[in-house]
């Protein structure tokens, strides 16, 4: 008879990017109230510091380190120091994100490198500096599994207007995903992302009470946002042990809105 499944994560570590607010802030608190000793990664130090207390009030463990996912430098400073506090990384949730809102032809450089520098750039080197060190584990532990959880977008799947920039670096991220679960996959390293659609929070949420806003979510399937918590169960399905047969998995979290 097959047993109740569980997602413990006790004894292992997750390093969170872009922890310091809305998705990555929540990934954060999930994964603790899980088991597993998260490490908040952000350039707002006093917002993790806040998280990171409300963590510990709740029973779990965490640390704080800052990163710039723009800097190698601090990408690799910031993995030190979480190694450090830590120990060697298990799971990342590789989450940090920038947006614009603006048609493709009104696009400057600075606006290409801004989007592009964070949500493909700075999330390639975080996945290369952390697989790196999966890596070397590996070799001496061969049975050890490792999980990358990139966030995408359901944006990167279905282009949409006016963040035509954003989704473009979304479906680099996608394709990045499927790369990284090929090569990486003999180190008994998953890779997988999740694409999420419109998900209030405290980012956004000004947005929905405008006219725009409520257009778009009349356009939804079911005329409803997401919550946060809404992406717990796929996260700690992919972080888990559970997951070690989903490999370079495109999941995508939006309620339907991409079939229309």
């Amino acid at each position: 008879m097959a047993q109740p499944m569980q997602f413990d994560l006790k004894d292992k570590t997750a390093l969170v990017t872009g922890a310091s607010s809305g998705l990555g802030a929540r990934f954060a608190r999930a994964l603790a109230a899980n088991g597993a000793t998260v490490v908040l990664a952000s350039r707002r130090i006093e917002r993790l510091k806040e998280l990171r207390a409300e963590i510990e009030g709740e029973g779990g463990q965490a640390h704080v380190v800052p990163m710039d996912v723009t800097d190698t430098v601090s990408i690799t400073a910031a993995i030190d120091q979480a190694e450090a506090h830590a120990g060697a990384i298990d799971i990342l949730v590789n989450n940090s994100g920038v947006s614009t809102t603006q048609r493709l032809v009104d696009v400057a450089p600075d606006d290409f490198d801004f989007v592009f520098g964070t949500n493909t750039r700075g999330s390639f080197f975080v996945a290369q500096a952390v697989a790196r060190r999966m890596i070397e584990r590996a070799r001496s532990e061969p049975d050890r599994q490792a999980r990358i959880i990139n966030i995408a977008s359901m944006a990167g799947l279905k282009v949409l207007a006016q963040i035509g920039l954003y989704s473009m670096s979304k479906a680099a991220v996608v394709h990045m995903t499927r790369a990284m679960a090929l090569e990486w996959a003999r180190f008994n390293i998953n890779v997988n992302a999740i694409c999420p659609g419109y998900i209030s929070t405290e980012l956004n949420e000004h947005h929905w009470e405008t006219e725009a806003g409520r257009k778009l979510i009349a356009m939804m399937p079911r005329r409803r946002l997401g919550q946060p918590e809404d992406l717990d169960g796929l996260l700690l399905l992919l972080a888990s042990d559970q997951s070690r047969f989903i490999n370079g998995a495109i999941v995508t979290a939006d309620d339907g809105f991409g079939l229309t």
